[in-house]
């Protein structure tokens, strides 16, 4: 069974992913750290309940890898966007059996954060990206529990695709959530926040 437990913003750099962030949701984003294996940095905002977002960039000061990165960021340029969806599970091999093309298994840690991800090795999730990745924590500690309230939660996620029906059954026996919403179109996502200052989007 998957869960949703974050979403993650592409950007080319950390400044123009904050203010792209902060200028949709009109709340702050507070420091994340450094992803040393895929040479990547975040900042993190906490969401209502249990879950949270992170804006992810290429580290300039970090030592390139000599393979993909994760969330395809390699490929990526043009404005800051919503990149990707991130479901965890309880049992990470299953989840790769059950779904091919999730990739194989990255060990991560940052600080007290541990955490396995399936990695497609040229950094490409199914469906064009519009796959979730899928992670299992092994640590207790999970970020949205120490990240400060924000008092924004998210309304909807829409995942779009020419092949949306055919993502919305591959991913149905594994997971459920009325919030997630699978239609047809250009591959992307957008998602809709209840926030202090009214519902805002991001795409």
């Amino acid at each position: 069974m998957l869960t949703l437990d974050h979403l993650a913003v592409a950007a080319a750099t950390l400044s123009e992913g904050r203010r792209a962030v902060e200028d949709a949701l009109g709340v702050r984003l507070q420091t994340g750290g450094q992803h040393a294996h895929f040479g990547t940095h975040n900042l993190l905002l906490g969401l209502e309940d249990g879950l949270y977002l992170e804006v992810i960039a290429i580290d300039p000061r970090a030592v390139p890898p000599q393979y993909p990165r994760w969330f395809n960021l390699d490929r990526f340029d043009g404005a800051p966007r919503l990149g990707n969806w991130i479901c965890r599970t309880d049992d990470l091999p299953a989840a790769q059996a059950a779904l091919p093309g999730l990739g194989q298994t990255v060990s991560l840690e940052r600080g007290d954060l541990k955490w396995r991800m399936a990695v497609p090795d040229d950094g490409l999730l199914p469906f064009d990206n519009c796959h979730p990745a899928v992670m299992q924590w092994d640590s207790a500690l999970h970020p949205a529990g120490v990240l400060n309230a924000t008092g924004v939660s998210l309304r909807h996620l829409v995942v779009t695709h020419p092949e949306a029906a055919e993502l919305q059954a591959r991913l149905s026996e594994h997971l459920n959530d009325p919030r997630i919403l699978f239609e047809p179109g250009t591959a992307g996502l957008r998602a809709e926040f209840d926030t202090p200052n009214g519902r805002r989007l991001l795409s």
